[in-house]
């Protein structure tokens, strides 16, 4: 793929995730191969982090370490021999950012998860953001806020072969261990998850088999993949991510939620943007119809990941998690 193809292609994923479309424009513009995108995007993640050093507040120097953590994560959607460090450098900005900007939030890490714990200790309920393939953490931000603005505390994670993890672990078929063993340590007695991309099976499948989820939204998330119809970028990725081409074949045969659909005992709500085109990740009204308490919400001119069509799901995402962990009226 051609540089101003792939930058296309990432166009709305990455201005989903907060970066300035006009700066976004003005770095892949200068892109003479996709070789060059992790490189470019890591020196305006230092730049980024230059600016946090010069700022003239304690509030402006978090904001740019923010800035930084988002394009350090989005380094690493190309492959390139640095990649593991940009992770690396979006974890740390991350890290100082919530250091400067929510002296109460705390790092939460076990046995394949690593996180930030953000809000009220004292919150009606916890809602765990399950990153995808290759997203991490740094990713979903702006979902983060919209369920602190509402009074709940939220752990945005990576997990096996997701963001800083991915330099260690690959990707686990069984995420509702990973998930189980997050909710022991954050200690937390109302739950939800909200899965986007890969995470929306994730999520999805450990709802079903993990009992103290009591609240799930799924978000461009697969019901069923099938190895033989996915594109070679798509494969390329889940190889890298998983150990190897078989690993990631074996992996890719688990994801399959017709089984697993109807023991999820949680309201669930399932998103999809139609003009996706991922094989595999535009059928979530087979999900939302056999969940026992299922709801489907399809958003016709909506992308992978929607970042063409925020208005049309986040509200309405965060809302249903709200008033399902709360217990008050939708």
């Amino acid at each position: 793929m051609n540089p101003t193809a792939f930058a296309a292609a990432q166009w709305t994923r990455a201005t989903g995730a907060g970066v300035d479309p006009h700066e976004y424009q003005r770095i892949t513009h200068g892109l003479r191969s996709v070789a060059d995108w992790g490189p470019a995007f890591l020196r305006v993640g230092r730049s980024h982090l230059q600016h946090a050093e010069e700022a003239g507040s304690v509030r402006s120097a978090g904001e740019y370490l923010l800035l930084a953590a988002r394009w350090f994560h989005l380094a690493t959607l190309a492959p390139y021999a640095e990649a593991h460090q940009a992770a690396a450098e979006a974890d740390h900005a991350l890290s100082r950012a919530l250091t400067l900007l929510e002296p109460d939030a705390r790092r939460v890490s076990g046995d394949g998860f690593t996180g930030w714990r953000r809000g009220p200790s004292d919150a009606p309920g916890t809602v765990i953001v399950v990153p995808g393939l290759d997203s991490a953490k740094e990713e979903f931000l702006d979902l983060a806020s919209a369920l602190l603005a509402r009074g709940l505390s939220v752990f945005a994670m990576d997990g096996p072969g997701q963001g800083v993890l991915a330099a260690t672990t690959t990707l686990a078929a069984d995420y509702e261990r990973v998930v189980g063993r997050a909710i022991d340590a954050l200690g937390a007695t109302r739950v939800g998850l909200v899965g986007l991309s890969l995470g929306g099976y994730l999520a999805a499948r450990a709802a079903a088999l993990e009992p103290r989820v009591a609240a799930v939204a799924t978000v461009s998330g697969p019901f069923r993949l099938d190895w033989d119809e996915l594109p070679q970028p798509v494969r390329g990725i889940m190889a890298r991510r998983a150990g190897g081409a078989d690993a990631a074949r074996e992996f890719a045969q688990h994801v399959d939620l017709t089984a697993l659909a109807p023991r999820i005992a949680a309201p669930l709500l399932v998103v999809d943007g139609l003009q996706d085109v991922i094989p595999g990740v535009t059928n979530g009204e087979s999900l939302a119809r056999l969940a026992p308490h299922g709801t489907y919400l399809s958003v016709p001119h909506g992308d992978h990941l929607l970042g063409n069509a925020r208005p049309h799901w986040l509200p309405q995402v965060s809302d249903h998690l709200t008033h399902t962990l709360m217990g008050t009226p939708a």
